[in-house]
């Protein structure tokens, strides 16, 4: 079981720039709430270590610059997918997670496709 206090929604074409202090890497949201998100397709140097990452988050016509703290990190051979913690993000970023929130109980395993 997940120990999410928020539940997250697939969603598709949103990327993710990373930036972990030593580097900078590229990769691909896969799914997201108000208040964490996962990525995956990241290079597997990406230092999950750190104790934050900058990110430039880009897609559906809007690009989000936000502060992330790495709560749990999956390697698999050369890459890696990383779940954040949102530390500090702009007033809009709320607003566009509404925007793909569910309106019914039916629609929680909805999946985004814009």
């Amino acid at each position: 079981m997940e120990n999410r206090r928020h539940q997250r929604m697939a969603i598709k074409n949103l990327w993710a720039d990373v930036s972990d202090g030593k580097g900078f890497f590229s990769g691909v949201v896969t799914d997201l709430s108000r208040f964490g998100l996962r990525m995956t397709d990241l290079p597997g140097k990406l230092d999950n270590t750190s104790q934050r990452f900058s990110i430039v988050l880009s897609g559906h016509g809007k690009n989000f610059k936000m502060l992330v703290k790495p709560r749990w990190a999956h390697k698999e051979t050369t890459q890696k997918s990383v779940g954040v913690e949102i530390v500090n993000a702009p007033w809009g970023w709320t607003e566009f997670v509404m925007d793909f929130e569910p309106t019914s109980v039916d629609d929680t395993h909805a999946e985004i496709n814009i």
